[in-house]
């Protein structure tokens, strides 16, 4: 991976996309870049879910990826779903080389909780890695603590470490060469 591309969907704050491009950085070793934000497809929307569809956000990164080895990732502070899921947290399209996350569960507002700023970066930043993890190849992980393990919950993010256990440690080396 020659450089990643994080463009915010819309108004997502810059302290958030600054400490995603610093996890990304320090997670894959690559360049990290902040474009200027997109607008947010009006046809991802799905007015009876009141969800944007994770699949139509890919779309509109993939036409605005410039190919090569750059990976680039979508930021939006909007829920997202794919068909088969109540939400997801984020989506990936390892053949486009794109992914996105989603900002709204990730706060503890949310859920009717007091804010916890420092958590929910923590977790932006681990969706973040997690979701370009997908976008070069790695599957999910049995390891709860690994950065590559399913996320169901705001439990199951907060349990993971900020990165890759020994066997996709292992893995990513692998890639790399």
């Amino acid at each position: 991976m020659e450089r990643i591309i994080i463009l915010p969907l819309d108004e997502v704050e810059r302290e958030v996309l600054d400490a995603i491009a610093s996890g990304l950085h320090e997670a894959f070793g690559a360049d990290v870049m902040i474009g200027g934000p997109l607008p947010v497809p009006a046809a991802a929307y799905n007015p009876t879910r009141h969800q944007y569809r994770s699949t139509a956000i890919l779309w509109l990164l993939e036409r605005s990826a410039e190919g090569g080895q750059d990976r680039v990732l979508g930021v939006i502070d909007r829920d997202l779903y794919v068909p088969e899921l109540s939400f997801v947290f984020g989506e990936a399209d390892r053949l486009a080389g794109t992914a996105v996350i989603s900002l709204t569960r990730l706060r503890q507002e949310y859920y009717g909780l007091g804010s916890d700023r420092k958590r929910f970066l923590e977790r932006a930043v681990k969706e973040a890695v997690h979701e370009l993890g997908h976008s070069v190849g790695f599957g999910h992980c049995p390891d709860r603590r690994c950065i590559m393990h399913f996320s169901n919950s705001l439990a199951d993010t907060d349990r993971k470490g900020p990165g890759f256990c020994a066997r996709c440690s292992g893995t990513r080396a692998r890639r790399a060469v």
